[in-house]
């Protein structure tokens, strides 16, 4: 594992690991999450858009992730997978500009950059007008089609914040660009997964073990349409991570993922640690 993984280690682990085990702690129920995967084709193949958390935050500073959040109840209804697509689109243009929705079914606007896309974004972000009531506005259709859902992680069960989050994979439109448009980033870049996988081996980007997995299973593919075409095999088994106590060490795994099997002490504190020894396992990574 590479020493990329530098996130803080929370010092209440142990005791709630503890309790846990024995019945005293009742977990909380994850909240519904969405996080999007965008891609456009570069000259070496794909590209995937990721915003880098500002260095001043308290939650994973300074990591890689891509536009996401908690699900708004005014996002819509439906199943959990359908409200998850919704957030996606939303959090989307709050985050990066970019809004996959049309005038009609199979359109899609080309152009979101006016004062006035701003200033419908700057509300949504505030929560000022609802996802729902913007789309109506402007009578747009959104393109939930365009999502192809392509993992699934939940924040486990110690945890006091919980997430149950879907990844989705979409393009980016065409006409339209990726940008800055997140309070939680300092930085956005459009990297090829190969790239940002070989920045995290060496140590460089920090990711959380969702982002960073998520990025090797794009590697392979050479365009941005053979990357969406293989989401229809993806395996959608939420990924949960666990925690057991084993003598003094606290063991963190992630089923189907050993890269990020990791032990720590249980005594320690995140002063204690060493940056490659900071771990933190919420799977949104983006604004909540």
């Amino acid at each position: 594992m590479g020493s990329s993984d530098g996130q803080w280690y929370p010092p209440e682990w142990p005791a709630r690991i503890r309790a846990l085990a024995s019945g005293e702690l009742t977990p909380p129920e994850p909240r519904a999450a969405a996080t999007v995967l965008l891609l456009r084709d570069g000259r070496e193949g794909p590209e995937v858009f990721l915003l880098r958390r500002r260095r001043s935050m308290a939650f994973a500073a300074g990591a890689h992730a891509y536009p996401g959040g908690s699900v708004d109840p005014r996002d819509g209804a439906g199943e959990p997978a359908a409200l998850a697509a919704m957030a996606a689109l939303r959090e989307l243009f709050e985050e990066a500009g970019v809004l996959l929705a049309g005038p009609a079914p199979g359109e899609l606007v080309d152009d979101v950059s006016g004062p006035d896309w701003e200033a419908d974004r700057r509300a949504l972000v505030a929560r000022e007008l609802s996802f729902s009531a913007f789309l109506a506005g402007r009578r747009l259709v959104p393109r939930v089609d365009l999502l192809r859902p392509w993992a699934r992680w939940i924040t486990p069960e110690f945890e006091t914040r919980r997430y149950d989050t879907w990844f989705f994979a979409a393009a980016l439109p065409p006409g339209q660009r990726g940008r800055n448009a997140s309070t939680e980033a300092d930085h956005t870049a459009w990297l090829r997964p190969a790239d940002a996988v070989a920045g995290y081996d060496r140590g460089e980007l920090t990711m959380m073990p969702p982002t960073i997995a998520t990025l090797r299973a794009l590697v392979p593919y050479a365009t941005t349409e053979a990357a969406l075409a293989a989401a229809a095999d993806r395996d959608l088994t939420p990924v949960l991570a666990g925690a057991r106590l084993v003598g003094d060490e606290v063991v963190l795994s992630w089923p189907g993922h050993r890269e990020f099997e990791k032990r720590v002490p249980a005594d320690r504190t995140p002063n204690d640690l060493p940056p490659a020894d900071r771990v933190t396992v919420d799977p949104v990574g983006g604004e909540s």
